[in-house]
């Protein structure tokens, strides 16, 4: 037989073999993915559209959460799953590193096709992992006004990332939070300005992109723009009520910057927007926004991924099938956490049989995704390598260094009228710390640092749960403080609805701020809590709760960092983006600092 020939017949061998078992068609998938769209049947190409809620470690063999996400990979064939934390007590337990990548290796096993792995990692691998460096929340970022800095941060997060065998990260937040009482964005966002989150979007992206070594997905969100609203749309459906123009000079800046600089995906928020969709839906369901705006307009040409369809800014309007097959109508391509994968597989499934949707426009989606595995490699290797994992992350101590050096940057001191940064000449100051709920360890890492070097500090742990009359006793202990520092933490979360502070906590801090002693109030989270107590001698923001904040605000304290942060965000009626002290670090640490 001529040796020429033969590469031809393995090639048609490979199409056949294709054909039959998916999963063995790597070479054939190099030169088309049109033939592997071609072996999948109408349910299982649907099923490539859907992104599961998954696990970051192995849960009980038995849990039937974790029998029904089993199920979904190996019997449904879904596109991929999203790691999420696990809740024990209110917090969210993070995943050990080594667990999270073999359990990710061990699911990719059980999928014909390699599975798209994602998360929110915000604040890098650290939102939801273990043993990983503690950035802080966007908007210290931007206060920290480093834009090398967020370059680095968007490597540090691929690398980590694609080490534990997560492929789509849902970062950067391109939402510019201009609403003070957002209480779902917040944080999460660089900050107020378009033109400044643009630059910081912009530079994650470059830098998420730059090692060609660790290739992730990135999702620019909430399309488009979640900043101006003070509605939780995990709860409710959300509300931009702002005309076209506004949005277009505002909200839209950052998704611009995003496009331009070549992220692969924009996901979607649930909210409605009547300036660019009539109807009171959704964006995930609008042909308007996702087709007409996104595609057409801004001519996005990457994936277009929902926000969770179990929440209900979309979950309360229509029945799961339903809002599953609007979500494809309007142009999206990825629908991201369904509580019930088949139902929504069913109802589009009977959409293209009816003739509501095409099956040109499913393969149209099919092909973005596929496309997406491809270029990250995953129909060669789905796994990742065990034995680098421990030189990737724990070994590299780069990204812990980074995450401290822009939390001591963002520190942002808006007022000092007592002069309590850093702290004066003292035998009796204190340190209340607001936390939320019972089980809180905010504030540890604080208290414990400052204890150090004050050994007179005297500390009065309070949070959400306590009675009044305990936090009352707490007032009448501080009687005797010559200074009052309140460290407040008061975190975004999903379903929570408010950036207030929870339980009798307002009430412990109105007293505090009424009685003799000067009051410092450092926001670490919700940096608008100034305008409620506007009264306080000190306010400082960290616009972040992670343990680097805290050490960063305990050397401020202590005069070991200059205060150098600037505010990402107006406060209204009190301070203007940009306005911030800048208070020198002290050569040494003060004699009378150390008891």
């Amino acid at each position: 037989m001529n040796v020429l020939v033969l590469p031809y017949i393995r090639t048609m061998l490979s199409f056949r073999l294709c054909a039959l078992v998916v999963f063995a068609c790597v070479n054939l998938f190099a030169q088309s993915s049109v033939a592997v769209i071609q072996s999948l049947s109408l349910h299982d190409r649907i099923a490539q559209l859907i992104v599961v809620r998954g696990y970051g470690d192995y849960p009980a063999p038995t849990d039937a959460d974790y029998v029904r996400f089993l199920r979904w990979i190996q019997d449904d064939h879904v596109g991929g799953f999203i790691v999420a934390g696990h809740i024990r007590n209110g917090n969210v337990i993070p995943a050990q590193p080594f667990e999270m990548a073999a359990f990710i290796n061990h699911v990719q096993t059980l999928a014909p096709l390699p599975l798209l792995v994602a998360s929110d990692f915000e604040r890098g691998a650290s939102m939801r992992v273990a043993n990983t460096a503690h950035f802080p929340y966007q908007m210290a970022f931007g206060a920290a006004r480093d834009f090398k800095a967020v370059r680095e941060f968007g490597a540090d997060t691929a690398r980590e990332a694609r080490s534990l065998g997560v492929t789509w990260v849902f970062a950067p937040d391109a939402d510019v939070n201009n609403n003070p009482a957002n209480p779902v964005i917040n944080t999460r966002s660089f900050g107020e300005d378009p033109n400044a989150v643009a630059e910081n979007v912009a530079a994650f992206i470059d830098g998420a992109h730059s090692n060609p070594a660790f290739p992730v997905l990135l999702s620019a969100k909430h399309f488009p723009g979640h900043g101006d609203t003070a509605e939780d749309s995990h709860m409710q459906l959300a509300r931009l009520d702002q005309p076209k123009e506004r949005i277009e000079s505002l909200e839209l800046v950052p998704f611009r910057a995003a496009i331009a600089h070549g992220v692969d995906s924009i996901m979607t928020a649930h909210l409605a927007v009547p300036a660019l969709e009539p109807q009171p839906i959704p964006a995930t369901v609008s042909h308007n926004i996702l087709t007409n705006l996104l595609r057409d307009e801004l001519n996005f040409k990457g994936i277009i991924v929902t926000d969770a369809m179990e929440m209900k800014g979309v979950a309360l309007l229509f029945p799961e099938g339903e809002a599953a097959v609007r979500a494809i109508e309007a142009g999206a391509d990825v629908l991201l956490m369904p509580t019930n994968p088949d139902v929504c597989i069913k109802a589009i499934e009977a959409a293209v049989t009816s003739g509501r949707l095409s099956a040109a426009r499913i393969d149209q989606s099919v092909s973005k995704i596929l496309e997406a595995k491809q270029h990250l490699g995953l129909f060669e290797n789905r796994s990742v390598n065990l034995d680098h994992l421990t030189a990737n992350l724990d070994d590299n101590q780069e990204p812990f260094q980074l995450a401290q050096t822009v939390a001591n940057e963002a520190v942002t001191l808006v007022k000092d009228d007592k002069h309590l940064f850093p702290m004066p000449a003292s035998t009796a100051p204190c340190l209340v710390i607001l936390g939320e709920g019972a089980f809180s360890s905010r504030g540890e890492t604080l208290a414990r640092t400052l204890k150090r070097k004050v050994h007179s500090l005297k500390v009065f742990p309070a949070n959400s749960a306590m009675p009044d009359s305990l936090l009352a006793a707490y007032a009448a202990q501080t009687s005797s403080c010559k200074q009052v520092y309140v460290a407040a933490f008061v975190t975004v979360e999903a379903s929570r609805g408010s950036v207030n502070p929870e339980g009798g906590l307002s009430g412990l801090l109105t007293t505090l701020v009424r009685a003799t002693a000067p009051v410092a109030l450092i926001s670490f989270g919700n940096p608008y809590m100034f305008k409620d107590f506007p009264q306080v001698a000190a306010y400082a923001a960290t616009f972040s709760t992670a343990d680097t904040s805290e050490m960063a605000v305990a050397q401020a304290i202590l005069g070991e960092i200059p205060i150098t942060g600037k505010l990402p965000v107006s406060i209204p009626g009190l301070a203007k983006i940009g306005e911030g002290l800048s208070v020198p670090a002290k050569s040494k640490p003060a004699s009378n600092s150390v008891q």
